[in-house]
């Protein structure tokens, strides 16, 4: 509840209004008025009907870029999802898991080349193409669950595509069979 201090000023500004509206002819009277009025009006608009039209404008295109986000991260929660199922049982065995590698690397058309030390495997890109590497790499990924830890691509475009290397680690390269 405010002060009785405040009420006594406000009331003194009340007054002091009405004193110097008094003073005035009718006709200026309506001017203030008039003027007050559309002051009023515009700050109202200003401040409480301009930005709820705004956001009324901008709701369909927000709500259609929203559902995109919604419809990307759900495909990617049923990527997750269909990894953590596939990702449950042993990991493929060493052998399993250079044959996934050949496997892959002959689908990329003899654009990779690949070396195995201990549980990393060293891969190396000359202009492949980006279909292909995105290929490739999902292959290794499903087929032998091997998974990148360090890469350095480049794109080239003599021949057009990606150059460079990439390191993946599996806990199936570390396994005897």
């Amino acid at each position: 509840m405010p002060e009785p201090s405040r009420f006594s000023a406000l009331a003194a500004i009340g007054q002091r209004l009405h004193t110097t509206l008094a003073r005035l002819s009718p006709r200026e009277r309506r001017a203030v008025t008039l003027a007050a009025w559309v002051l009023g009006l515009g700050l109202l608009w200003w401040l409480a009907l301009s930005p709820a039209l705004n956001t009324l404008r901008q709701a369909p295109e927000q709500h259609a870029r929203l559902d995109q986000q919604l419809a990307r991260m759900r495909g990617l929660a049923a990527t997750a999802e269909a990894l953590r199922a596939q990702n449950t049982g042993q990991p493929p065995g060493r052998a399993a898991v250079l044959r996934a590698l050949q496997e892959a690397n002959a689908a990329a058309a003899g654009t990779v080349e690949f070396s195995v030390m201990g549980d990393r495997a060293t891969v190396t890109f000359k202009g492949t193409a980006p279909e292909a590497l995105a290929q490739w790499l999902a292959q290794v990924r499903v087929n032998a669950r091997l998974l990148p830890v360090q890469a350095q691509l480049n794109r080239t475009d003599n021949p057009a595509g990606w150059s460079g290397q990439m390191v993946l680690t599996s806990p199936g390269l570390g396994l005897a069979n």
